[in-house]
């Protein structure tokens, strides 16, 4: 079951005009489902005008400060609502933490990590660079962080405590969009030129443990791409996409053929070990699609490829997902899916939200 559990507001701080850091608590029976790994984020829910609304948030306070903080730039119905109505002690349902934009840490490492975020990107990279920073003592880190303008900048102050606390570990590269600075490398958009002046100038390539990148979808790509001119493995390079425009990565088509004048598919689905069968068009919905219309209580949230709220594993059949920005290329070999993407395309499917 897509458990959400009560969270009380306990401290909301504007960030910027349009963005704030929301403090929430769980109950104390609830807490140890709250804990989480750097990087992750919480699904809300909430009903507006009568129509339930999911939306993620990620998490930016470090692993080992004790609280649990989303930061929330305002976007839309959900992060308006957070940004402009949310008050203390009010309580907000939420799923526990998810996600996969972490790599492991080792305290008795030195390493080199890259973080590149772009606007409210920051969120989840703070959290990594919280975590890591007191985690990895001997590890070495830089924050390129790309805004419109100084004011947008989210999470300006906890930025440079952490820079002054962290000297000699820690280096953060502001480029401004609007506003002009001293050296012209900072300032301008980051592009894929703009990203390969940058990362030729300021990174050792060869010695980069992991690189993460947060932000909109088109920085990203410029990141992700002038990193792999400079010969840093795929692998090595996280995401964080919080929406797209652009089809995914890995639209996994299945080899094995629809058996001839095979119109429907035979679902096994399990979700918190109990297992529920039912009939579905092939060609139609999706398979989370199919499973909600069934009244299975199956995770999901974006249903856009976005997130991996939805995140399953065929054990038996054939899918062939529209759209994956969330599961890396090793996930779909070994068989993981996003629901919200995936359509049966054999007469028998067995799916797992457990594995």
């Amino acid at each position: 079951m897509a458990r959400f559990f009560p969270l009380t507001v306990t401290a909301i701080r504007r960030e910027t005009r349009d963005a704030v850091a929301v403090t929430l608590a769980p109950r104390e029976q609830d807490r140890a489902a709250f804990g989480f790994t750097q990087g992750q984020y919480l699904t809300l829910r909430r009903e507006f005008d009568g129509e339930e609304l999911r939306r993620c948030y990620s998490i930016c306070s470090g692993v080992d400060e004790g609280r649990l903080e989303i930061g929330v730039r305002q976007a839309g119905v959900f992060s308006g609502f957070l940004n402009e109505e949310l008050k203390v002690g009010d309580v907000l349902d939420a799923m526990p933490p998810m996600g996969v934009f972490h790599t492991p840490l080792d305290p008795t490492s030195a390493r080199s990590y890259l973080l590149v975020a772009g606007g409210s990107g920051i969120t989840p990279v703070l959290s990594v660079l919280k975590t890591a920073l007191a985690r990895e003592p001997k590890s070495r880190f830089l924050l390129i962080y790309a805004n419109r303008q100084i004011s947008s900048i989210m999470f300006r102050e906890a930025l440079e405590d952490l820079k002054n606390l962290n000297l000699g570990r820690l280096s953060i590269l502001h480029v401004l969009e609007t506003d002009a600075q001293e050296i012209d490398l900072f300032t301008g958009r980051l592009d894929p030129e703009k990203c390969g002046e940058l990362f030729g100038r300021f990174v050792d390539a060869a010695s980069l443990h992991a690189a993460f990148i947060c932000g909109p979808e088109p920085m990203m790509l410029a990141a992700a791409g002038a990193l792999k001119r400079l010969g840093v493995a795929e692998d090595r390079i996280k995401f964080e996409l919080f929406a797209s425009a652009q089809p995914g990565r890995a639209a996994r088509r299945a080899a094995a053929a629809v058996t001839e004048g095979g119109r429907v598919c035979e679902v096994a689905l399990t979700l918190d070990g109990a297992t529920r069968s039912f009939t579905m068009p092939l060609g139609g919905d999706s398979v989370l699609e199919a499973a909600l219309a069934n009244h299975l209580d199956a995770p999901f949230a974006c249903k856009a490829g976005v997130c991996s709220t939805c995140r399953a594993k065929v054990l038996e059949g054939e899918t062939e997902m529209l759209v994956n920005h969330a599961l890396e290329d090793y996930e779909v070999r070994l068989g993981y899916v996003l629901t919200c993407q995936a359509r049966p395309l054999s007469a028998k499917l067995v799916v797992s939200y457990d594995q």
